[in-house]
């Protein structure tokens, strides 16, 4: 077999029959990163009857002295067909060293272990070993088992399985979580499908934690949407059905209060230490209904025609649904509207028969790490179970001009620092 360079519909019609895929390993993906100071390049390993028995979206660094390569969430091919994985890493390293390309990152979606959460139970992949091992053995270095986002894609993510009616889905969800997504429904959270004029919402909110400019956000839409891979949504808080929700809660708890003041009258002279210290926090809950009754008043005087305060931009590829990017305004966190918005959506695409919903990356869960705590519950409140991978391999495949970047290193460094 060779290695041919594939055109888009070569590897589209490969990537969209092939038991393994990705949303990283797609056209579309390799069109965005083509805006983004990478050139890329699909390439597929053919037999004598132009067959395609494995191919790859690989990205390769421009404007750069030292050529890098990457293929996001690593090759599509069979990692238990060990010959075929062996002249497949071959037939790439002779490709990269003719284009004078040093190494190649992989992250290939060999599952090491999924852990289910509400179950308590975890499912060790058998075949792990045996796959990292030879991969060693073909000069794959394994850059470790990282628990944090320091890998080249996230070495966890956390997968909900939506083979279970809907009323199954919401009861799985953690009881708090259940609470939070009927809240946000009553404080008037409406989740609303935008459209690329409207990317400026989804910008504004992820601008200050993630290194892309407003660009990739509009290619991502222009790209996918042209075979109607992606979605858009934000969340818009209706800021006078907040008033009239804070309204009736406040008016309820008034007649609460109301009520504990004639128990008490009636039972003067009585122990009444139980009645009374529940009145007092039936007060407080009161006065924190006043205050938000105030604040609910103000908001829709300034913003009456709503307020955005999340965003999520979902990609769909086969019988799989991935949140690409989401954000949320932090003034508005309370609102609970990404709680229900991912609510919602996992709601949509279980209708429309999808298999899988990747709520995307997260740390490990069995490490305390406070930073990512609240990202980590969010996701695993929703019942998704943790899927681990192997994280990122790399390979040389130019060793001359690895050891030349290895040891000009200092030298750029002081570059880089005097600039």
């Amino acid at each position: 077999m060779y290695l041919k360079e594939l055109t888009n519909n070569e590897f589209n019609l490969f990537t969209g029959t092939y038991p393994y895929f990705s949303i990283y390993q797609t056209s579309e993906y390799g069109f965005l990163m083509n805006t983004q100071n990478y050139t890329t390049v699909f390439l597929g390993m053919v037999d004598e009857f132009d067959k395609i028995h494995a191919a790859s979206l690989i990205l390769i660094e421009k404007n750069s002295m030292f050529k890098y390569a990457y293929a996001p969430k690593g090759f599509l091919i069979d990692y238990n067909n060990k010959e075929l994985v062996e002249e497949f890493t071959n037939l790439i390293k002779e490709y990269l060293n003719k284009k004078k390309i040093m190494a190649i990152k992989i992250n290939p979606m060999i599952i090491k272990s999924s852990y289910d959460y509400r179950t308590n139970t975890t499912h060790v992949n058998p075949e792990f070993e045996s796959q990292l091992e030879f991969l060693k053995s073909l000069d794959y270095y394994h850059l470790g088992f990282n628990n944090l986002f320091e890998a080249f894609k996230p070495r966890y993510d956390a997968i909900i399985d939506l083979n279970k009616p809907i009323t199954t889905l919401f009861g799985n969800m953690n009881k708090n979580f259940k609470n939070k997504v009927k809240g946000a429904d009553k404080n008037g959270i409406r989740i609303i499908k935008g459209n690329d004029k409207e990317i400026d919402y989804l910008y504004d909110e992820v601008k200050n934690k993630y290194p892309r400019d407003k660009k990739y956000f509009e290619d991502m839409l222009y790209f996918f949407k042209k075979r109607e891979m992606i979605d858009y949504y934000y969340a818009k808080l209706d800021t006078n059905a907040y008033l009239i929700n804070v309204q009736k809660r406040y008016q309820k708890q008034m007649e609460m209060c109301n009520k504990l003041n004639n128990e008490l009258f009636k039972k003067v002279g009585r122990n009444n230490t139980k009645l009374i210290n529940n009145k007092i926090f039936q007060e407080n809950k009161l006065n924190e209904l006043k205050n938000e009754l105030v604040y609910a008043t103000k908001l829709l005087k300034e913003s009456p025609e709503g307020v955005v305060v999340a965003t999520m931009i979902i990609a769909k590829y086969r019988d799989e649904v991935y949140i690409f990017m989401d954000g949320y305004n932090k003034d508005f966190k309370r609102m609970n509207a990404k709680h229900l918005m991912t609510w919602k959506l996992i709601e949509k695409y279980s209708k429309e028969k999808y298999k899988r919903f990747n709520l995307g990356g997260m740390t490990n869960p069995n490490i305390k790490n406070e930073k990512y705590k609240g990202l980590n519950e969010f996701k695993l409140s929703f019942n998704a179970r943790c899927v681990e991978y192997v994280g990122d391999l790399e390979l040389i495949t130019s060793p001359g001009i690895y050891n030349l970047y290895r040891n000009s290193k200092p030298i750029r460094y002081i570059l880089k620092r005097d600039k």
